[in-house]
């Protein structure tokens, strides 16, 4: 494919031999999630760009370097492709008046896009399942969010994830660390990078999660968002680790945890792991209760958490117990003049027995059948030539067992192969 169209950098295709993983993920998340009684709400990819601006925040990375956006001629409106999920969730959830029936439990998945220097689990066209938590204002579905995390974590056979919390407060108390963050970096203006000097009066809180290893001194020495919380503030943050000890959670008190999106106030998490290089974050979220109001919405207290798919996906690989990729129970082989109709009635016969049946297609003798039936992986050959058809029999031979074959009838094989186990979970 020299001269042929290719897959966008960063935007990849996900074949049979991966996507069974995905499929795998998919099912535990649609179980863990009914677990705790969150539904389902799917949301278009393209959004009008003024949505991301006045949610995520105009100073940020996301907005300013990283969203695909580009002008719909046919009406002149700019539109985006979703960067992250949270505000199309919310813009929903306003638009359709979701919250008068009372507080809401919901979820996405889907593709979002950033364009991102592409890393290992981290693409330009990248999934994220989100969970959102909308009408909600205690400490209480704060801590049900993380411990829902952790409980997942085991479904998926993770371990080595590590929790960090921390708290923003609120807007007043954003304010006054604001005035004093501004007044510690005017006097370490001569030391200050390009994105920090731009920030400094727009958005310092921002300063505080640069990566820029020459920064980091002067970031260390800055003053402390704890201190300048307010008291309900500090009893949320307090009551939400009292909730986490209880069930069992280990944490870590990350104070210089801002996140990267502007609608955040009070409780952020991160689950980091340090298997996936230097962006480690896998699962990151918090406490967002002006950002309804802010996209035009009546205020309502609101959290909530996204996870990257693929980031997850390279951590379940990472496992001992290997997910083994999905094969056939059965794959009829058949050869002769009055057999074709026959093998179609066994083959209906046995899926609606639910069982997983491929049925060969394109002749060929029965050692080249059989050849293909092997390579499948199934554990079963079901071999139907004249004389089964005459006999109105099928003949089973195990693929994966050491046991002889036999001729049955049709109605005998599901219970026979019950008898001798599936050769696969």
């Amino acid at each position: 494919m020299a001269n042929g169209v290719k897959a966008i950098r960063g935007m990849n295709d996900i074949l049979p031999d991966e996507s069974y993983l995905w499929v795998h993920f998919e099912q535990i998340i649609q179980q863990w999630l009914a677990a705790y009684g969150y539904r389902n709400i799917r949301t278009p990819i393209v959004e009008q760009t003024d949505l991301f601006a006045r949610s995520i925040g105009e100073v940020t990375d996301i907005v300013e370097k990283e969203m695909y956006t580009f002008v719909d001629h046919l009406n002149n409106d700019s539109l985006t492709l979703r960067p992250e999920g949270t505000a199309s969730c919310v813009r929903a959830v306003i638009e359709h008046n979701l919250l008068y029936a009372g507080p809401q439990r919901l979820y996405y998945a889907g593709p979002m896009f950033r364009h991102e220097r592409p890393q290992k689990g981290r693409y330009r066209q990248f999934h994220q399942v989100g969970v959102e938590a909308l009408g909600y204002a205690g400490p209480d579905i704060d801590a049900e969010l993380i411990v829902m995390c952790a409980r997942l974590w085991d479904l998926l056979g993770i371990s080595g994830l590590r929790l960090e919390i921390s708290t923003l407060g609120d807007a007043e108390s954003r304010a006054l660390h604001r005035t004093r963050l501004i007044k510690y970096f005017e006097q370490h203006r001569d030391s200050l990078d390009e994105d920090a000097l731009r920030r400094l009066h727009t958005n310092p809180l921002r300063i505080l999660d640069s990566k820029n290893p020459r920064m980091q001194m002067i970031i260390e020495g800055a003053p402390k968002l704890i201190d300048d919380l307010d008291e309900e503030s500090r009893i949320h943050f307090e009551t939400l680790q009292h909730i986490l000890r209880e069930q069992g959670i280990n944490f870590d008190i990350n104070l210089r945890l801002v996140r990267g999106l502007d609608y955040y106030n009070r409780t952020v998490f991160e689950w980091v792991t340090d298997k996936l290089g230097a962006q480690g974050t896998v699962c990151a979220g918090g406490r967002y209760d002006g950002l309804i109001e802010q996209v035009g919405g009546k205020p309502a207290p609101a959290c909530g958490f996204a996870m990257g798919i693929e980031r997850l996906l390279a951590l379940m690989q990472e496992r001992t117990e290997k997910i083994g990729l999905p094969v056939p129970d059965i794959y009829i082989v058949h050869q002769g003049e009055q057999v074709t109709d026959y093998a179609w009635t066994c083959a209906e016969f046995l899926r609606d027995h639910g069982l997983k049946v491929i049925l060969h297609c394109g002749g060929g003798s029965f050692k080249s059948q059989m050849k293909k039936a092997d390579a499948t992986g199934a554990c079963y050959a079901l071999i139907i030539g004249d004389d089964e058809v005459k006999a109105q029999e099928v003949t089973i031979k195990p693929l994966r067992e050491p046991i002889e074959q036999a001729s049955v009838k049709l109605t005998a094989v599901t219970e026979l192969i019950k008898k001798q186990a599936l050769c696969h979970p």
